[in-house]
């Protein structure tokens, strides 16, 4: 969060400081499990297989 930012929601700033930037942090746990899923679920390899045996 900026200083603009902070000027601008001071209420937000305030949260922020008690309870530390829970959207940035909610959105860095969401792309780390997407990438996990990703990897996961790479359904690439069985789709090539599959052409290869018809």
């Amino acid at each position: 969060m900026s200083s603009a930012d902070s000027i601008e929601a001071p209420i937000y700033a305030g949260l922020v400081e008690e309870q530390g930037d829970v959207p940035a942090e909610v959105r860095r746990v969401a792309e780390e499990v997407l990438r996990d899923a990703d990897r996961a679920v790479d359904f690439g390899a069985v789709r090539s297989s599959a052409a290869a045996a018809r």
